[in-house]
């Protein structure tokens, strides 16, 4: 038996991954230990899971394999301060002593955090991501695209893997980043850079692509492979301490928005803007992936791989037949593409895919809990609660939802990745109007514009998208099917900006943005049975297969880990009932001296 441990860490989203035999055992980001979202930090309590997981102590690790060449990286920070000094001096200084202290000397860290004191193997970032989307893809050959911030030098690649090879045919080199500019203009629209991509994607639809031109006149020249070169005059980063420069501010007219500020129509239509722009480069850069290797199948790692508009319309418009998205497409994955990549390419394993089947096991590769744990908890803190086997629970809850309650949902294994995936969610009534509004505003304590995700029976699919394959992962959006829309009047029509979230726009409106478009999670049965029984239960007494599905957190916090955590989110919050696993609890039956509930004044702006 050969087990491998991946680790990424240090820049964003730390996380470890066990790989047994070629077997993806467990994985998990750091943050969701520590409870510091997006944790950088050395990730010795994902690691130390990992182990616990699979019944292992350090000494039976085989091979531990990081996820970079920390001394290449560095060689890039210090060539790029030597190009443009005296310039970046104080950028350089606040970054050399976390270099000195520890991310240079990851060997000595797993020595002294967890008592390894065998050989550290190191693989290259964009290899580490394209590792992690070829390797657990259901496909025996296909194109490989990443993209993202930058690794060592390398901001993007295309690659072909065939069997258990992987080859590189194409870098983009830094400081030429789709996913630099992306988080330049995240910086300019007042959201926090490598947090609020996501809000900066799904506050595009509310504006209009006004400045598309302006940008690929002034800020980008895009080649027909999807290659591109950044006009470095009115951007930031590379020696500065923000993302964009003076000149940048003046050619939109404005400094960048501050951060809780109100966001006016410019900045939606600058949103509206950039992610169309970002759209294109996905889209000839897939298309120039597959005139370099002729293969049907694609996979796509790195977090721009996130952007699930753009991966969306790869799989619409673009040449190929297949696609499929890292689960953990940012920094996390690329603990698990070091440990595949180990187990097949430095060891040579053979790898078949079977099946037309995925080996990322649904991403439900961290913690799970027993019902005895979870009453052990309960009765210790005198938390009233209902046990249900699971013949009652299903119909029960799928009433409280069609009662247009909001429950919190934990059971099985956490989620590896970004997305809660029906293991660690807040779960609503798709048709209700409200329910968007009320999550965001009671639920969440986040922007009232921030969609919410559908999570539909897979074989319900085709009655509510234009989607034709399965979505397990949320990383696809798709077309709400013009069947369930509903006709707008003429003025409703005229509505601009965030007015538009006035309108109720299908029968499943708080799942439908304002674009039409709804970023969908499709659910199998094998896959994650428990809660595929729960939608089935919801739909037997309405007729709708699909509830709203948004992860189990509140702004500024990651998704939660432990029973003990989902409580105390479920009591600082105005969700009105938790499943643990086998349990019911009602919020008007908890003591409000518990937790109070104006728990959100606490939280940090993410």
């Amino acid at each position: 038996m050969v087990n491998i441990l991946g680790i990424s860490a240090f820049y964003h989203d730390s996380a470890a991954a066990l790989v047994v035999d070629g077997d993806i055992r467990a994985a998990a980001q750091e943050e969701r230990f520590t409870r510091k979202k997006h944790d950088a930090g050395f990730p010795e309590h994902a690691m130390q899971y990992c182990l616990k997981e699979a019944g292992l102590a350090v000494d039976d690790l085989d091979y531990v394999i990081f996820y970079d060449k920390p001394f290449l990286k560095f060689e890039r920070i210090l060539e790029t301060y030597v190009t443009f000094v005296p310039k970046g001096f104080r950028s350089f200084m606040k970054a050399l002593p976390l270099w000195l202290k520890e991310k240079m000397w990851v060997h000595d860290l797993l020595q002294k955090r967890l008592g390894f004191h065998g050989e550290l193997y190191y693989t290259e970032h964009h290899q580490s991501h394209a590792d992690s989307a070829f390797y657990p893809s259901p496909y025996q050959q296909a194109a490989i695209v990443t993209m993202d911030g930058v690794g060592e030098w390398a901001t993007a690649s295309i690659a072909k893997g065939d069997g258990n090879r992987v080859e590189l045919l194409k870098e983009l080199s830094f400081p030429h980043s789709l996913g630099l500019i992306y988080s330049a203009f995240t910086y300019y629209i007042g959201f926090r850079v490598n947090s609020g991509e996501y809000k900066l994607m799904g506050l595009a639809p509310y504006g209009e692509p006004l400045y598309v031109d302006l940008i690929k006149d002034k800020l980008i020249h895009i080649r027909e492979d999807g290659s591109f070169q950044l006009n470095m005059a009115y951007f930031n980063y590379c020696h500065g301490l923000t993302m964009t420069s003076k000149k940048f501010h003046r050619l939109f007219g404005m400094e960048p928005r501050k951060p809780e500020s109100k966001i006016q129509q410019k900045h939606m239509d600058i949103a509206r803007s950039i992610q169309a722009v970002t759209e294109e480069v996905m889209l000839k850069m897939a298309g120039h992936a597959h005139a370099l290797t002729g293969y049907n199948n694609l996979v796509l790692a790195g977090g721009c791989a996130l952007n699930c508009v753009g991966n969306g319309r790869i799989l619409r418009e673009g040449p190929f037949e297949n696609v499929w998205i890292q689960p953990a497409a940012g920094d996390a994955g690329g603990a698990l593409g070091a440990a595949l990549f180990m187990w097949y390419h430095l060891l040579q394993n053979p790898r078949d895919p079977q099946g037309g089947r995925d080996l990322q096991k649904a991403s439900l590769l961290g913690p799970r809990f027993s019902d005895q744990e979870i009453e052990t908890f309960l009765e210790e803190n005198n938390i009233p609660y209902q046990r249900l086997d699971d013949d009652a629970l299903y119909p029960q809850v799928a009433g409280l939802l069609k009662d247009h309650k909001v429950v919190g949902w934990f059971q099985g294994r956490m989620e590896f990745g970004p997305r809660a995936l029906g293991c660690r969610s807040i779960l609503g009534d798709p048709r209700s109007p409200e329910m968007q509004r009320k999550i965001n505003l009671k639920i969440k304590f986040r922007e009232s514009f921030r969609p919410f995700a559908p999570s539909v029976l897979q074989e319900r699919a085709g009655d509510y998208f234009t989607l034709d394959r399965e979505s397990p992962y949320m990383l696809l959006v798709a077309p709400v099917k013009p069947s369930i829309r509903k006709s707008l009047s003429q003025e409703q029509e005229k509505l601009f900006g965030i007015q538009k979230l006035q309108v109720s726009r299908s029968t499943v409106p708080a799942i439908t943005h304002v674009d039409y478009s709804a970023r969908v999670q499709t659910v199998k049965e094998e896959d994650n049975p428990r809660y595929y029984r729960l939608i089935k239960a919801f739909e037997e007494q309405t007729g709708c297969g699909v509830v709203v599905n948004t992860s189990f957190n509140v702004r500024g916090e990651p998704i939660v880990c432990t029973y003990a955590d989902a409580y105390k989110c479920f009591m600082r919050t105005h969700m009105d009932y938790l499943v643990l696993e086998n349990f019911l609890i009602d919020k008007t039956q908890q003591a409000e001296s518990q937790v109070p509930l104006d728990w959100q004044q606490e939280f940090e702006p993410d």
